[in-house]
């Protein structure tokens, strides 16, 4: 009854067409083939856009001299059939394209018949990126490629957070054309695929329930559905029924279902609630909606007994499909089409036999240069395909579904399409998506991984360590249980405690409990990447070449690679050892101030006429070494001279104190200094070297370029020790080269007579590795990071570790050292200032003074020979008098420097006695200005 409805539909609407297209005369017929599933949704929608296309072209270009004919056939969904189909077309209709077939699995052997027939095979269905335009020139994609999505779906992932994905995909070309290019942008963007589930189109309910019982056996909640509407349908009501659309679980489905999403059964719709949904989007116009009521009531016209269905978007696509080729049509003309039929000698069937169109390669042109602003957005072919434009992510809800964001290229995903747009700020750990209702009605974004229940217990790796304080395993005998213990064990026990979700674990021991030697740890890391543990853990270091083949947590120790040395006393204690408190420099500075104050000192008491100071040059030098030392305030009699001693006698208070403190230190405490300071003098002297056999730290120090004969490996902190102790010259080693957590369990049972120098080489820390992509590493990190930024990695490291810092000797060491020029510069200049002013305040004085008394002196000059002249008017003197006078006055003038000296030292009196030529008058001057000057120094 089906099939039949199907013919009479088919000779129906053939001959509705094509009563339409005959309708005007004079017009060139163009033979157009369409090659559709009839019975299908996406082949009932495109037909019906198809008839109102041609009308509406035609209604439109009324003056055009050609008229599209279309010969309408039906594959039945079957691939021979529509090979079949398309043989009949270009054989017995000589059609100028076919438009079709709707499956990509057609598509690929049409094409390859349009191909040697010259003739354009364009489909607005088949996605598949496996039809290649470039091995099939005559293929025209009228769709968008399934492989444009895949940078959407991996951006949503990303969004939130999700770190592993399974695609769950039909086992047809449509269905396994996608897996490559989707498993390749996911690990693009660290997104890890454990596995692919395949289910073949035919599967029947049994087959579809039991794939999905094995899909919730693994840990991963994150699954991309890229299958037919048709076969998703069953899908998604088995996953329902099973109990695999309820919460915790995520649900991402490709636009071959979700752009016929308003087409499907209410029932099918209600099994996808919650799901996240990839639809292409259809910019909203006016044209689109009048074209969306006709099309509503022509589909209920021709498919009456059909429940009502709406538009999507492979009918916009085969609407304007259609006017794309009539256009095609009208440029090319077509009116001296011809088929050349190649000479063969076989059968009629084989296709060498088939005819090529004369005007396929300029049709073919013209419809790649078809661009135009369609129903379905932008049309462009020019790149045999429709090129990417705007994806709209939906959240399938109820009966319908509703938008919570777009992607397209240039701005990735966005609640709005134009970002200029005010929107709602979200908190930066959330996706800029609109809030999405998931599976089992959450409103929680769900990790998208759970240790299932059901499942198999976490294999935690174990081995044992040679320090024992990090991880020590033992097997019970009785049993035969793993059991672990340590720093390490006891981290990782308290992360699994914080985590959200219950994670059931065992240990499983890797090589001998008592062999702390039996492989490598690059080996025992490596057995994640083979799947032999979920997770080692232990004393491993975080190393860049094991992050090829394991992901690390973050590290729950220091970092770093540092030497361990012995000591010696850094402090040779010999006749001279007085003088190590100061440096040379120190010594210089301090005896040229000191000279430099004893000589300020005396010039200012010299220049303040101190007769103390006065004498011969021994006892000034004596008196210039006197001052500093001592303060004597009968010698001192300055102002200046004492402000000068108070800042010195500072000085040396400050410096004697730091000397006695310094030299004491010296000689009472013990000094002790490593022996060796840096890697490359071990390296240039040729010393050996020690290790942990089996660390990474052997490849280190030969790439650092010791020589094997230079590297020893010992097992035990007592073998490092016993080593240490002898040194390099007596079978032993100069230093030990060990990660830093180690060496401080070493310092902290052996801290006398040995320290820590650096770290000399930076590492990562310890840490534990998980298989890459692993999503346990993002919540486990989290989890440790809450362990060691609190108090319970001090218990942690106090049960196990003991009080190993207490050891003065980790870290670097430093002693008291001699004090330098440096270490007292404020005080220098401090008392160089103090002298500098005081002798130029004391310069400054000085001139003045002199200047002031050369003055008086010249006044009372002038003075005295006025009055010698005044009392030589009233007395009438004789010529020789006169000349007596001015002998005089010339003598006064020429002893006035040796009055002054005299002056100076005897008083006025003495002055005035000893030189019978000064007048009375100069006398009385210079005893006042004596008396006045002896009355103040400064």
């Amino acid at each position: 009854m089906e099939i039949a409805n199907r013919i009479i539909l088919l000779l129906l609407l053939s001959a509705g067409i094509g009563v339409a297209q005959n309708s005007s005369r004079g017009t060139q017929e163009v033979h157009v083939g369409v090659i559709l599933d009839l019975g299908s949704l996406v082949g009932k929608i495109a037909i019906t856009s198809i008839s109102l296309a041609l009308e509406d072209f035609y209604a439109a270009h009324q003056n055009y001299s050609t008229k599209l004919v279309l010969h309408i056939r039906d594959s039945m969904s079957d691939d021979v059939r529509a090979a079949a189909q398309a043989l009949d077309l270009l054989e017995n209709y000589k059609v100028e394209t076919i438009i079709g077939p709707e499956k990509s699995s057609q598509a690929i052997f049409i094409s390859d018949i349009g191909t040697k027939s010259h003739v354009p095979i364009i489909s607005f269905t088949a996605t598949s990126p496996t039809l290649s335009p470039s091995s099939l020139p005559y293929f025209v994609r009228a769709t968008l490629n399934d492989s444009a999505q895949v940078s959407c779906i991996a951006s949503t992932i990303n969004a939130y957070g999700w770190r592993k994905a399974v695609p769950i995909y039909e086992d047809t070309e449509y269905g396994r054309g996608i897996i490559p290019y989707l498993v390749d942008v996911l690990q693009e963007n660290n997104v890890h695929v454990p596995y692919r589930s395949v289910i073949p189109p035919s599967a029947t309910s049994d087959q579809i329930t039991k794939e999905l019982y094995k899909l919730m056996t693994m840990q991963t909640r994150v699954y991309i559905v890229h299958m037919s509407s048709v076969l998703a349908s069953t899908f998604f009501i088995k996953a329902k029924e099973v109990g695999m659309m309820e919460k915790g679980y995520v649900w991402i489905i490709t636009d071959g279902v979700t752009n016929l999403i308003d087409s499907l059964h209410p029932s099918v719709v209600e099994s996808m609630n919650g799901a996240l949904g990839i639809h292409f989007y259809v910019p909203k116009s006016t044209e689109l909606n009048n074209f969306t009521t006709r099309w509503n009531m022509r589909y209920q016209i021709d498919n009456p007994t059909d429940p009502p269905s709406k538009l999507s978007i492979f009918g916009l696509w085969s609407y304007d499909t259609i006017w794309a080729v009539a256009q095609a049509a009208e440029k090319v003309g077509l009116s001296n089409a011809t088929f050349r039929k190649q000479i063969s000698k076989q059968k009629s069937t084989d296709l060498g036999a088939l005819g090529t169109s004369s005007n396929g390669p300029e049709f073919l042109k013209e419809i790649l240069q078809s661009k135009f602003i369609g129903l379905s957005g932008r049309f462009d072919l020019s790149d045999r395909q429709l090129t990417v434009s705007t994806f709209q992510i939906i959240n399938i809800i109820g009966k319908g579904w509703r938008e919570i964001g777009f992607w397209n290229a240039q701005n990735g995903l966005s609640r709005r399409l134009n970002k200029s747009q005010s929107a709602t700020i979200y908190s930066s750990l959330l996706p800029d998506l609109n809030p999405v209702i998931w599976p089992g009605e959450s409103i929680d974004i769900p990790r998208g991984f759970e240790i299932p229940a059901s499942g198999k217990k976490l294999r935690v790796g174990v081995r044992s360590s040679g320090y024992q304080q990090f991880i020590k395993v033992e097997k019970d005998e009785i049993t035969g249980a793993t059991k672990a213990t340590g720093l390490s064990v006891d981290v990782f026990e308290e992360a699994v405690k914080i985590l959200p979700y219950a994670v059931p674990y065992e240990y499983v021991l890797f090589g001998s409990p008592e062999d702390t030697s039996s492989g490598s740890y690059d080996d025992f890391v490596y057995q994640v990447n083979i799947k032999v543990y979920d997770i080692v853990i232990g004393d491993i270091t975080i190393r860049y070449n094991r992050t090829f083949y394991a992901d690390f947590t973050v590290p729950y120790t220091e970092s770093g690679i540092a030497m361990v040395v012995p000591v010696r006393d850094s402090v040779n204690k010999n006749t001279w050892i007085f003088l190590k408190p100061l440096t040379p420099g120190m010594w210089l500075g301090s005896i040229v101030f000191f000279i430099y104050t004893g000589v300020v000192v005396l010039s200012l008491e010299f220049l303040g006429n101190n007769k103390n100071v006065r004498g011969p040059i021994p006892r000034q030098l004596g008196i210039m070494i006197f001052f500093p030392l001592f303060e004597e305030k009968e010698i001192m009699e300055r102002f200046l001279s004492r402000i000068v001693m108070i800042v010195w006698l500072c000085f040396l208070l400050v410096v004697t104190s730091s000397y006695t403190a310094n030299l004491t230190s010296m000689l009472t405490v013990q000094q002790l200094q490593p022996t060796v300071n840096d890697i490359q003098e071990l390296l240039k002297s040729g010393e050996i070297v020690g290790y942990h056999r089996g660390s990474y730290v052997k490849g280190l120090l030969e790439e650092l370029g010791f020589g094997r004969s230079k590297i020893k490996p010992y097992d035990t902190p007592d073998d490092f020790h016993n080593a240490l102790s002898r040194g390099s010259g007596n079978g032993g080693i100069a230093a030990l080269v060990h990660e830093v957590p180690y060496i401080k369990l070493f310092l902290a049972k052996h801290c006398e007579g040995y320290t820590m120098v650096g770290p000399i080489y930076k590492a990562a820390g310890f840490g534990y590795a998980l298989a890459k992509g692993d999503p346990l590493l993002g919540d486990i990190s989290k989890a440790m990071l809450n362990v060691t930024g609190g108090d319970t990695m001090i218990q942690i490291e106090k049960k196990w570790m003991g009080y190993q810092n207490d050891c003065q000797n980790v870290g670097p060491i430093t002693g008291p050292s001699s004090l330098t020029f440096a270490n007292f510069r404020g005080l220098f200049i401090l008392t160089g200032a103090a002298s500098t002013s005081s002798i130029l305040i004391a310069l400054i004085i000085y001139a003045y003074k002199k200047q002031h008394r050369s003055t008086k002196v010249m006044q009372n000059d002038n003075k005295q020979v006025g009055n010698n002249i005044t009392d030589g008017a009233n007395n009438e003197p004789q010529d020789g008098n006169q000349e007596a006078v001015t002998e005089e006055s010339v003598q006064f003038r020429g002893d006035g420097e040796e009055n002054r000296r005299l002056h100076e030292q005897t008083g006025s009196e003495q002055v005035c006695d000893s030189n019978p030529h000064t007048s009375p008058a100069a006398c009385n001057d210079s005893a006042a200005i004596h008396r006045g000057e002896s009355s103040t120094v400064l």
